[in-house]
Formats: C-alpha cells, structure tokens, sequence
C-alpha cells in the first residue's frame, strides 16, 4: 500500500506535468486501441492537434489495424500494459512481463509505461528500470469512466487544467469523443496547444509536487 501511495499519489520520480510557463498540454488516452480510435483521431485532425495513446496488449491484438494506424500517425504511441490490471494484482513474474510488452519494443527511446490505474506495487520502479521503460502519470483526470455528459466533465476538467498539464482520457467511453471536442475547444480558447507528451515535454515529478499530488488526493 504505501509503495501505491508513494508512486502513484506522489508519484515521484515519474513523468508528471510539462512547462508550467509554456503554452502546450498534453491530452492523454488510456485503455485503447479501440472502436472509438477512428473519430478520436479525426477529432484531433480537425483541430490540428496530437495526443499520446497508452495501448493495451489485449486491444492491440484485438484491433491490429487500428494499432497500426496509431503507430504510423503524428500521435505518440506507448505501453498501458500486457493486462489491464493493477500492479498489486500481479505477481513479480507478471509484473515484470507487463512492464516489458510495449507497441514498439526495440524502437528507440525514450519507451513510456502508464501502469493500469496508475498502480505501484514495490517492485514497479525497479522492473522499470530493468526494463527500460518511464513510468509516466497525468495531473488532470477527464473522469470519463463517469456516468456525467460531456459538457459537465469539460468544465470540470478545464478548470483544473493549466499550461503543461497531462490530462487523463480513456479510448473508448462513449462520452469521450464530444468531451475530447469541448477540451480542445476550450485549450484553444485559451491560447494554448495541445501536443505528444514528448513534445510537451513531460518533467519528473520532484519533492515538493509530489507533497501536492499526495494532499489533492487525499483531501489534505
């Protein structure tokens, strides 16, 4: 429990959030690829913007075209994992296999890892290490694997979002592809530009963030 707490709520050592004086955020999708794919890509196309996608093992045998599709688009493809299962449901032997699958292994670095639900046992940061693999994780959540319409988780997430944010998704919600119009919609507004987390770039998480991540998420 306290490696979770410590590599997921504080997370660090990770890829957090980017710039805080640029004028990029990063919008993130997890779970994917999936049939929703095509039209979050035509939404991002229509507004001249890249995302980075956090692939699974099952949907990518599930959905190789789309897989394939993401892998030779302008966007970022990286490693969610073998199974979508949280770290501390893993055995080491496991765990380690998840770290290692990745879409584009043997790919030059850097080669990024988002464990399911951001989970840590105590054994993830050094499987990662071992591995090759940065473990990144986001600042603004979308939230919607949620019951909320659109338009509530937009502003919602807006209001949390600021320059060099990493913003949560998931690729495949039916909510997702209008909610992804509203967040570009209002990143725009406001001047800035959504791009790769590469691009961003994404910064380790250090001391004092990590003591802001661990009071957000604990209500302190």
């Amino acid at each position: 429990m306290l490696a979770d707490v410590l590599g997921r709520a504080a997370g660090w050592g990770a890829l957090g959030s980017g710039p805080r004086d640029s004028d990029r955020v990063a919008l993130t999708f997890d779970d994917g690829p999936s049939p929703r794919t095509p039209e979050l890509l035509a939404i991002l196309a229509q507004h001249d913007a890249r995302a980075t996608f956090f692939v699974t093992a099952p949907a990518g045998k599930a959905h190789p075209d789309l897989l394939h599709t993401l892998l030779d688009s302008p966007h970022q493809t990286e490693a969610h994992g073998r199974w979508h299962r949280h770290a501390l449901l893993l055995t080491p032997g496991q765990e380690w296999r998840q770290i290692r699958w990745h879409p584009r292994a043997g790919a030059a670095g850097p080669l990024l890892y988002r464990p399911p639900y951001g989970g840590h046992s105590p054994l993830t940061r050094v499987l990662a290490r071992l591995a090759g693999r940065q473990i990144v994780l986001w600042d603004v959540e979308g939230r919607d694997w949620t019951a909320a319409d659109a338009a509530t988780l937009a502003r919602q997430t807006l209001a949390r979002v600021r320059p060099g944010s990493v913003v949560l998704l998931h690729d495949g919600p039916e909510v997702t592809p209008e909610l992804l119009r509203l967040l570009l919609g209002g990143v725009a507004a406001r001047g800035l530009q959504a791009v790769t987390l590469n691009e961003l770039p994404a910064q380790h998480i250090g001391l004092r963030q990590g003591w802001r991540r661990v009071r957000a998420s604990y209500g302190g």
